[in-house]
């Protein structure tokens, strides 16, 4: 009758490195085999013999032979590595933010120190080769004339700006080019309030052709000023464009201003009176013109009028 083969029972107990590494007689390592191959030391502990006392001990301690010891070794060891990898992801970003928080507060203190002119004291060692705070480093801006800065000084202008144009400066924004031309030279003899961009009154020519009225029309927009659409008769002009925001006065002074005649005065029409056209003012102070009339068929005409007659009639200016 064969016995049945004994089964083998796993025990928490961890095997010896002696229990392995010594064999038995046999050619096993069963643990009575090295339980024999073991003597005594002189405290009362054992020895394993054949092996150096702290070579065994080390051994172990450091190799652990059951399967559950090997397998716990093995979850502590990647538990130290996860942990290890987490404290450098940790490590890392905190250099990182500290990094970026280092770069803004230079390029914010680069800014500063560029807008303000002031150079920016930073932080140095003292002799002892210890840090000092940027207030211990900073030097008084009276301390020395050499090294500081002050805030001592006189502003001027230099000589090119001494020359500007002030008046250049508050330029009004004419929207008619020819106007804005003569606007600017009068600019010191203008009345009051004069508005350059006023309601011109201007829908076309509305005047019948070769008239008078109709020729001062046409002329007024050969040279690129405005005229009134519906000024009334050469008479009424004067009086019409005053409303409308025109300049009107007795001094001619620019080509192409309107001259008005009342009626009857230096052989205009005694019910309609009569516009022309300044076309030169000479240095005497007399103008010559160009005039229509109905009997010449849209052709012109032109007079002199001495500087004393040309007081005694209205101008239409811009």
């Amino acid at each position: 009758m064969k016995h049945a083969a004994r089964k083998t029972t796993r025990t928490g107990r961890h095997f010896r490195v002696a229990d392995v590494l010594v064999p038995s007689p046999r050619g096993s390592h069963a643990a009575h085999a090295v339980r024999g191959a073991r003597a005594m030391r002189a405290d009362g502990s054992e020895q394993t013999l054949g092996l150096d006392p702290a070579l065994a001990a080390k051994l172990e301690e450091v190799a652990p032979l059951t399967r559950r010891a090997i397998r716990e070794s093995a979850r502590a060891a990647r538990r130290k590595s996860r942990f290890m990898a987490s404290g450098s992801m940790v490590a890392l970003a905190g250099a990182a933010a500290a990094a970026l928080s280092l770069s803004n507060m230079n390029a914010t203190t680069s800014l500063a120190s560029s807008e303000t002119g002031i150079t920016t004291v930073q932080t140095t060692k003292s002799a002892t080769g210890s840090s000092v705070s940027r207030s211990q480093e900073r030097t008084s801006l009276g301390s020395s004339a050499s090294d500081s800065t002050t805030s001592s000084g006189n502003w001027s202008l230099g000589a090119s700006n001494s020359e500007l144009d002030v008046a250049q400066m508050s330029q009004t924004t004419v929207s008619n080019p020819a106007v804005a031309v003569l606007y600017e030279a009068d600019k010191s003899i203008l009345p009051s309030g004069f508005d350059p961009n006023h309601d011109s009154g201007d829908s076309g020519n509305q005047y019948s052709f070769s008239q008078c009225t109709w020729w001062a029309y046409v002329r007024r927009h050969q040279l690129g000023l405005p005229a009134g659409s519906h000024l009334g008769d050469g008479a009424q002009w004067a009086a019409s464009a005053k409303k409308l925001g025109y300049w009107v006065d007795s001094t001619p002074r620019h080509v192409g201003d309107v001259i008005v005649f009342q009626r009857g005065q230096f052989g205009s029409s005694a019910v309609y009176g009569h516009v022309a056209i300044v076309e030169q003012i000479n240095a005497d102070g007399s103008i010559v013109t160009s005039e229509c009339g109905a009997s010449l068929n849209g052709k012109t005409v032109s007079r002199t009028f001495s500087a004393d007659q040309a007081s005694q009639l209205q101008f239409i200016h811009y």
